[in-house]
Formats: structure tokens, C-alpha cells, sequence
């Protein structure tokens, strides 16, 4: 049995990751935990402390299981693996979905970029929030259907703590995972689709595996090859041996 945990990004809660769930071959199990402050989870009293983060998630982060974390997910996920309480192991596998060691680049999303973001969400929470949403989606096929879906997905429910997203805006700034990485007990294994419009190239060219004709969000415009490739890599999370690049998903 392999199981996967599935975390979500910025701004989207479990919701998101409905569309696989017709595509998990037998012997898969899937939770999709929210983080604290979205999904109608309650919110950290802090919600900028990985301290109180790494605490609050503990039990949703098995030991055996194969952390999958996308966007943001990826970055808090990895940020965990040195803080997870005691007695708790280190996961079977991390595989980053969307994400590297850090969000800024001068050639993804730039510093001045994000700041710029920053200062809108300060200004107009849920318009800004909206435009995120669009943005993120530019890389697939066929955004206006992707962003679509997304809004059906997530419809009207509890949106996210407004703390909590200032917070995750704050590690998408600071929060650098390579030393994490580094230094993980587990394999670390970068997924990226071909077209992210977050990503910088050399981010999409070094991912260990990438998926064609997908973007930032493959999990609406390919829920199907999504789905497989996370099952083929973590099979290969399993074995001592799963480090380093192979051919790409397709």
C-alpha cells in the first residue's frame, strides 16, 4: 500500500485536489489534510510560527507516507522536516509539485514582483486573492476552463484566513528549504509542468521530472498524467536509490 498526503498551495484549500480522485490506481491511499486557517480548519494563534505549524500538523503527516506538496505546500512541507515533534520520523518521500528550494527568482517570480503583491493584498484581500488564482492557471491549455473548475471546486466554501494568507505571502519571501533538502532522511523529488508561469526555466529544466502540455496547476488540466506521475515517483521514493534527474513524464 502506498499512501500519499496531498498539500495544497496558497490560497486553495484540499478542495483542490478533487480532480484525481477518479485517477488512483488500487493499492493507493490519499488523505488530503488542510493546513491550518484554510478549508474552515481554525487558525494558528500564530500563524507565522512553523513551530506551531509543524505541532498542529503532526498527526495529519504519517511517517510512512509520501508527502506531496505543491506551490506553498511544497515550501512549508520541506520547512517541516526539521521540525517535526518528537517521536516522529521523517516521511517515506517529499516530492515538490510547482516548487524548488525557494519561490523568488529573478527569472520566475521576482522579490520586486511579489512585493508588489504583497502591498495588494494588504490593500484588497479578495481581489487580489482572485487574481492570484488567474495568474497561477496562465500555464495550462485552457486557463479560462482551468480557472473555471477552480472556482467550482472551491465554491462558497469558508474562504482562508486572512492572517494565515499574509503569513504564507511572508514564507513565499523568506523561506529558502535547501539546506532541508540537503540534509532530508528522505528522498526529495521536484515535480514541475512544462509551462508554469511561476516558475523560472532552469527551475522547470533541473525538476527530476517534468509534465508536458501542464502548468502551475496540472491537477485541473491533467488530472490523469498527474496522478501517474505522482504514483511512478513515489514507488521510486521507496527505494534507497531515489535520488537524481530521469527522462521527463510526459
Amino acid at each position: 500500500m502506498t499512501h500519499l498526503v496531498l498539500l495544497s498551495g496558497w490560497g486553495c484549500d484540499a478542495r483542490i485536489w478533487q480532480p484525481l480522485a477518479d485517477h488512483w490506481p488500487a493499492g493507493v491511499s490519499v488523505t488530503t489534510p488542510d493546513w491550518p486557517g484554510v478549508g474552515g480548519r481554525p487558525a494558528l494563534e500564530a500563524p507565522a510560527s512553523l513551530a506551531a505549524m509543524a505541532e498542529a500538523m503532526a498527526a495529519d503527516l504519517p511517517e510512512e507516507a509520501v508527502w506531496v506538496g505543491w506551490s506553498l505546500g511544497g515550501l512549508l512541507a520541506g520547512a517541516l522536516l526539521e521540525r517535526l515533534p518528537a517521536p516522529l520520523s521523517p516521511p517515506r518521500g517529499l516530492i515538490l509539485l510547482g516548487m524548488g528550494a525557494r519561490f523568488c527568482d529573478p527569472a520566475g517570480v521576482s522579490r520586486a514582483e511579489l512585493a508588489a503583491f504583497r502591498r495588494a493584498f494588504a490593500r484588497d484581500p479578495d481581489a487580489t486573492l482572485a487574481h492570484f488564482h488567474r495568474w497561477q492557471l496562465g500555464g495550462e491549455p485552457r486557463p479560462r476552463d482551468a480557472y473555471r473548475q477552480l472556482r467550482t471546486l472551491l465554491g462558497e466554501g469558508p474562504p482562508p484566513d486572512p492572517a494565515t494568507l499574509a503569513a504564507g505571502l511572508d514564507w513565499l519571501v523568506s523561506l529558502d528549504i535547501s539546506a532541508a533538502m540537503a540534509g532530508a532522511d528522505c528522498p526529495v523529488i521536484r515535480l514541475a509542468g512544462a509551462r508554469d508561469p511561476l516558475l523560472a526555466p532552469a527551475a522547470i529544466e533541473g525538476a527530476d521530472h517534468v509534465l508536458e502540455h501542464a502548468g502551475h496547476c496540472p491537477m485541473l488540466s491533467r488530472p490523469a498524467a498527474l496522478a501517474k506521475a505522482l504514483v511512478a515517483l513515489a514507488a521510486r521514493a521507496h527505494q534507497p536509490q531515489a535520488t537524481g534527474a530521469e527522462e521527463a513524464c510526459s
